[in-house]
């Protein structure tokens, strides 16, 4: 009777079990009940804007995200706007990532060790909740195991691919430029696994030329750096999801039992884990920048050394329990999904993200009226009304001055405060919008916007729901 990975290998492309597996857990809660947070509001609100606008907002903000919001817009023209447009995107490219663990996991490591790395990938916490995020995040992640992938075959002498590598470490600058920390990671397993001059040489044109490419971004992005300010300065205690991260990646790599001047699964996955941790880690000692998103595509290693591991195991057991051996990675599988679960099923409710723009849209849709005017607090809160214009269908924005798509902005462009005041003034009813949580309110708008509504109206009605507050206030009649 032939063996599990002889089966497997003999009827099925191994890589498609990890991808259709990843699919699944994509696809299991993809709509999270039909809610839309603030980032992915974002990414809606400019992805229904025309080209035109889009490039005049790239000009001002967010032009960081510029070539991932050009993608969804011509998906958004294609299928219409949706939450399943908005995140089948991610669940596609993180089942790719997935497949590419396998490959490369199969072709250092074995089989097993393929397959469990691939099958891990998706379960993985952070992997859960950007597998369903509409942004740039799995897609970077993708494409660095495209690149991964590539480099691996090359050095394995089996052809050279540097025009598609070259491609692909420039699509993931361009989708976010701190992935070209992948290549310090690629850099360090050439150095490990001891290259040859040519693949030296190559590497380099190839990486060098991507990063020529991409330095325009960068450049550009620099002057759109207050976009980062709210990022947290680093402190000790955000090195611990880290240090945890890199101590499995170590036990891994130790279980593929490394050698130098070899080609292993520890020199690829290990670099692939750390580096870009260590390196973000170091940029953030200048400017905060630390934040799991952005090196999202390094668990693609921890998924290589977890494959390691659970190989290992599986390696060690097999010439004494043959038929028991074969069991381990499934029942790895199933105990970890079921320790998982919890977090899993949060991770696909709306209580997952810090707000939901659909949900108070729908507050709002039921407690307007015709006439009546709608504020917000602070502007940024505006972007419940781009996603879900027909939710405020009838009422008067009365502080906006411009709107995002004329203004090249987010949240748009609000007049003067004597003017908000007056325009106040002139109204019977007005929604305010607002965190359900209210912050300190610094800017003059809002401070007026307040003052005004605390001295002339009174609140009738006030709801809360996932983040978001809209409050109703009528004019007080002593003040009319």
């Amino acid at each position: 009777m032939a063996s599990p990975t002889v089966f497997l290998r003999r009827h099925v492309p191994i890589w498609v079990i990890p991808m259709l597996w990843t699919l699944c857990l994509g696809m299991w809660g993809l709509s999270r009940q039909n809610s839309v947070w603030r980032d992915e509001a974002a990414t809606w609100s400019v992805a229904e804007r025309s080209t035109a606008e889009i490039g005049h907002l790239l000009g001002n903000i967010d032009v960081v995200h510029g070539c991932y919001y050009l993608l969804m817009h011509v998906l958004f023209e294609l299928f219409g706007p949706s939450t399943t447009t908005l995140r089948l995107p991610s669940v596609l490219a993180t089942a790719v990532a997935a497949a590419c663990v396998t490959v490369i996991g199969q072709r250092l490591a074995g089989t097993w060790a393929g397959l469990a790395g691939g099958l891990a990938f998706g379960l993985l916490p952070a992997v859960q909740f950007y597998l369903q995020e509409g942004r740039p995040y799995a897609l970077v992640a993708a494409g660095a195991g495209v690149s991964t992938v590539l480099l691996v075959t090359t050095l394995q002498g089996r052809t050279s691919h540097w025009v598609a590598y070259f491609g692909t470490v420039l699509i993931c600058g361009l989708l976010n430029w701190l992935s070209l920390l992948l290549l310090l990671a690629h850099l360090a397993t050439l150095a490990w696994s001891r290259a040859a001059r040519a693949v030296w040489t190559r590497w380099s044109a190839a990486s060098l030329a991507a990063a020529a490419c991409v330095s325009p971004l960068i450049l550009f992005s620099r002057e759109q750096s207050a976009q980062v300010a709210w990022i947290p300065p680093l402190t000790w205690h955000m090195m611990i999801g880290p240090a945890a991260l890199l101590g499995i990646g170590v036990v891994g790599a130790l279980c593929d039992r490394p050698r130098a001047g070899q080609l292993s699964l520890a020199a690829v996955g290990l670099p692939l884990l750390a580096v870009p941790q260590i390196c973000l880690i170091g940029l953030s000692l200048v400017q905060p920048l630390f934040l799991d998103r952005y090196v999202l595509f390094s668990l693609l290693g921890l998924a290589l050394l977890i494959g390691a591991i659970i190989g290992s195991a599986v390696t060690a057991a097999a010439p004494r329990f043959p038929r028991a051996s074969m069991w381990i990675l499934p029942l790895v599988v199933v105990v970890a999904m079921a320790a998982l679960l919890p977090q899993s099923l949060i991770k696909r409710s709306p209580q997952s993200r810090v707000d939901d723009v659909l949900a108070i849209a729908g507050k709002v849709q039921r407690l307007k009226k015709t006439g009546s005017a709608v504020l917000f607090i602070p502007p940024e809160r505006r972007d419940a009304e781009f996603v879900s214009p027909g939710a405020f269908a009838g009422l008067r924005d009365i502080a906006l001055k411009e709107s995002p798509e004329k203004s090249g902005s987010l949240k748009g462009v609000e007049t003067n405060p004597s003017q908000i005041r007056t325009a106040m003034l002139d109204q019977q009813r007005i929604l305010l919008l607002t965190d359900s949580v209210a912050k300190p309110v610094s800017a003059e708008r809002d401070r007026m916007k307040i003052s005004v509504l605390k001295r002339h109206f009174t609140a009738v009605a006030d709801v809360r729901v996932r983040g978001r507050r809209v409050t109703v206030y009528e004019r007080t009649e002593s003040t009319r």
